[in-house]
């Protein structure tokens, strides 16, 4: 049986709610303060790209001093307007080892479940500059 997971979202009359979590809560919604679902989707595709990234990194004892992501996508005209296309840049600071930063981001998209899932629906792409 595979690992269960949950989140609650709690909603009134609107499109306003909040993603409660053990950890804190996040704002749903459509206004500057709030975060839209693709915004979600994108922030649990980093999150999860960049755990499984520094699980590799960590077996293969490389190091850098930090990350940073900006995502891009395009959504289809049909309905339902799934993704079309999702682009990551990213820029890595600091690395050790270049050539195996860029392996494990190949195993990162190779291995993690939200990458996986989205890559089913969506064209997922994504250039690495270092600094």
């Amino acid at each position: 049986m595979g690992q269960k997971v949950q989140a609650e979202v709690v909603f009134g009359n609107k499109f306003e709610g909040e993603l409660l979590l053990k950890e804190g809560s996040i704002s749903i919604g459509m206004k500057p303060h709030q975060t839209s679902p693709y915004r979600l989707l994108q922030g649990a595709l980093v999150s999860c790209f960049h755990s499984t990234f520094m699980d590799v990194m960590e077996k293969k004892r490389k190091t850098f001093e930090g990350v940073s992501y900006v995502t891009e996508g395009e959504k289809r005209d049909e309905v339902p307007a799934t993704l079309k296309t999702l682009h990551m840049n990213i820029v890595v600071k600091g690395a050790s080892d270049e050539k195996a930063v860029m392996k494990s981001f190949e195993m990162a998209a190779k291995y993690c479940s939200v990458f996986q899932t989205i890559s089913h629906v969506a064209e997922i792409t994504y250039n690495v500059t270092f600094e």
